[in-house]
């Protein structure tokens, strides 16, 4: 069985990301980026799918755990009857490879740790051929499976029944070496790793990076952790931001709520921009925007939700039943149908992002803003298009508020380009069609009887998403209509002193069974909160949800308050995203609406 799922913690290169338990079992591990084909895939399954466990014999031993400050270096501490030893496990930050390093370091006495190694490649459907090709100084294991292939140093590993397992003792002062490094099959065998030099080069990366991060406010090591998860999901090469590190974690334990987030959404990537350039970090503005230049490069009519790492179009969705599931929970899937659905909200949540990089002196290039400009047109093609919304409902498209509202502040930002940053476009027919839509929405978008904006048109139901409305400047935090939303979200949404984000019963998403509280919702109520002068309101509840983080800092995707567990696919950049900018607004900052006049 896996472990918890906030039992994991992260080791990343900003290519790929591996979760390791705090029994020390690497459980999930993708090679070379977040969305190939598993090689460790016990997350899903059992140590039949893949893995790679370290830790010592003794059963009666004490851990504890926690990166090398601002990296993603894991310290594991491991105290036993006979000694006293870590295990430091990190990803390096090396060009044109891909390595995993587990360095045993003897502290005092002795340790025996026993090591296990299952390689189960393709989603656990393709198990390797395996031979012994080292030395009985060097020893090493070589597994090829079809266009992939590993070389594993450092212990001299005995065969059992798909498994190879090894014990190795380290005293104090010594230390132990084990490296995996993949490489691509009808290549060379890459050279034995440098540790030493590895481990150095990624300490500094990590570290070097983390020093440009400006935030003085309130739960600063929740931000610069959560700022480092962002990183750390963001690929150095391509520049795209993936959603998670995972795919199928549970929305609900035991059931069918499974997606794939290892891909860009261009919703949450630019949010992600938002934050970082908030803190400091505009060239990774700069590189978000080739990369969203190059993806949705073409017609703008065909532009999509989401996208591969790179850029790729064409995700499919898969169910994957060589993997059983998180506890059961199927099915396992790859890929994302939401790939094919129309989210009238997203291209406005790259606006607003474009914007934010504008005013921070990011300078428009020779295509940003005509691409900004056919995005504009785009929205205003489609302006009268009902859309399956933020949350990639799979029942019947509606006319979602929120999405409207974003529709508004794509609009509202062309204008603004126009008028204020002195860019071409045409402003006036722009306004037309803005104030147009802001009528429609307060309209169409406000329950006549309760005075609340509502999910979506015709509907008495709220959805947490509402909460983005004043953030984007719709209208003030403190309005009435949104005074009013946030009292029957308290009404009908809070469970357990969390916000879901929607009642599941009511049936729009179309699918069967419920979910947990969603993270990211109750740090916009966070922030609701603290704009609308319910300061004590806001802290109390930004105190409780720091508190979910798990020992090394990490969110899910939501939580599941009776059982004290994290659900859904992990780390979560959303997640992460808006518990930085909760703290945000506790520190004093207006938000996302800040430079509106």
């Amino acid at each position: 069985m896996p472990a918890h799922i906030e039992d994991y913690a992260l080791l990343g290169d900003c290519r790929t990301a591996a979760l390791v338990s705090r029994e020390g079992s690497i459980d999930w591990l993708c090679m070379p980026r977040f969305d190939s084909p598993s090689m460790f895939g016990a997350l899903l399954g059992d140590e039949s799918s893949g893995h790679w466990s370290l830790r010592p014999v003794d059963a009666a031993t004490h851990s504890e755990r926690s990166y090398v400050s601002d990296t993603f270096i894991l310290v594991t501490r491991w105290e036993t009857a006979g000694g006293v030893a870590e295990v430091h496990d990190f990803l390096p930050m090396r060009h044109h490879r891909a390595d995993v390093v587990r360095r045993i370091v003897g502290i005092s006495g002795a340790v025996e740790f026993t090591t296990e190694l299952r390689l189960h490649f393709d989603y656990a459907r393709s198990l390797p051929w395996v031979r012994q090709v080292g030395t009985p100084d060097e020893p090493a294991l070589h597994a090829t499976a079809g266009p992939e292939a590993v070389i594993v140093r450092g212990a001299a590993l005995v065969a059992s029944d798909h498994a190879h397992t090894a014990t190795i003792r380290v005293s104090g002062g010594e230390v132990r070496d084990l490296t995996m490094g993949w490489f691509r099959s009808h290549e060379q065998t890459p050279p034995a790793l440098d540790v030493d030099t590895a481990l150095a080069e990624t300490r500094d990366w990590w570290q070097g990076w983390a020093a440009g991060i400006e935030h003085d406010g309130p739960h600063r090591d929740e931000v610069v952790r959560s700022l480092l998860v962002l990183r750390a999901l963001t690929h150095r090469d391509t520049g795209g931001v993936v959603a998670a590190a995972t795919t199928s974690l549970p929305e609900q334990f035991g059931g069918s709520r499974n997606w794939d987030y290892r891909f860009v959404w261009l919703r949450d990537a630019s949010l992600t921009l938002e934050v970082l350039i908030e803190h400091g970090f505009l060239k990774e503005a700069h590189h978000w925007r080739h990369w969203l230049l190059r993806a949705i490069a073409g017609e703008p009519a065909e532009v999509q939700i989401m996208y591969g790492i790179a850029g790729e179009r064409d995700l499919p969705e898969r169910e994957i039943p060589s993997l059983p599931g998180y506890e059961g929970a199927a099915p396992v899937r790859i890929g994302n149908g939401a790939v094919h659905q129309y989210q009238g909200d997203v291209v406005g949540e790259v606006l607003v992002a474009l914007e934010a990089a504008r005013i921070a002196g990011l300078e428009e290039g020779d295509y940003s803003w005509p691409l900004q400009r056919a995005l504009i047109e785009n929205v205003i093609a489609g302006i009268d298009r009902p859309d399956n919304g933020i949350w990639e409902i799979r029942g019947e498209p509606q006319r979602f508020t929120h999405s409207r509202v974003m529709m508004w502040a794509a609009l509202d930002r062309g204008v603004r380009a126009v008028r204020e940053h002195g860019l071409a476009g045409d402003a006036d027919r722009w306004a037309a069609a803005r104030d147009a839509l802001r009528a429609e929405i307060e309209r169409c978008g406000v329950d006549p009887d309760l005075g609340c904006f509502v999910q979506h048109y015709g509907s008495t139901e709220v959805d947490a998403s509402l909460l983005v409305l004043p953030q984007v400047g719709f209208c003030a935090a403190d309005d009435p209509r949104m005074l009013r939303t946030v009292a029957r979200m308290e009404a009908t949404l809070l469970r357990d002193g969390l916000l879901l984000r929607y009642r599941t019963e009511t049936g729009v998403d179309g699918l069967p069974g419920d979910e947990h509280p969603f993270l990211a919702c109750s740090f916009w109520l966070v922030e609701q909160y603290a704009a609308s002068g319910r300061r004590a309101d806001a802290e109390e509840l930004m105190r409780r949800l720091v508190g979910l983080v798990n020992d090394v800092g990490l969110l899910s995707e939501e939580y599941d308050v009776p059982s004290g567990r994290q659900a859904g696919n992990t780390p979560q950049a959303l997640s992460h995203l808006s518990l930085i900018r909760a703290a945000d607004s506790l520190g004093g900052h207006a938000g996302r609406a800040a430079h509106r006049g």
